[in-house]
């Protein structure tokens, strides 16, 4: 059964810890192999957002208030694990990223980085994209925002 569930950071439990950062680096560090520091100190400001899958994570995203990361509220580490992700989990995730944003930070303005591919996903979610393409730990990515 799918389930979503946003926290805080000391609402997680260790388990929820170990399993998002297993998927973050399963999927951003040896998937995509690019070799980053995933855990950056940001963690302990972010809600977190995970779908889970009979009690395993399966995706997940987090979220900063405004000021945080950027100046607007913003959603980053958007992963779906791979052998999900012919489930739209993706779509969830960032409808439900965008909910929990309004919820918690009383906002609707996000902004994100997001990998050029998926431009035309995000954009599908109302983003816009906002500059130009830069490389962010060897990948392409453009701002995007959404207003």
């Amino acid at each position: 059964m799918i389930k979503t569930t946003t926290k805080t950071f000391n609402e997680l439990s260790i388990t929820e810890l170990y399993d998002v950062l297993r998927l973050r680096s399963q999927v951003f560090v040896v998937e995509q192999d690019c070799v980053y520091q995933d855990v950056d100190d940001k963690d302990q400001k972010a809600l977190h957002l995970f779908i889970s899958d009979a009690d395993k994570i399966v995706g997940y995203t987090r979220m900063f208030d405004k000021g945080d990361s950027f100046k607007e509220a913003s959603i980053g580490r958007v992963v779906v694990q791979e052998n999900h992700r012919d489930k739209k989990l993706g779509h969830t995730l960032i409808k439900e990223s965008i909910k929990a944003i309004q919820t918690h930070y009383n906002t609707s303005k996000i902004k994100i980085s997001a990998q050029t591919h998926l431009k035309h996903f995000y954009e599908s979610h109302g983003f816009i994209q906002t500059g130009s393409e830069y490389l962010e730990d060897g990948i392409p990515h453009i701002k995007m925002k959404k207003e």
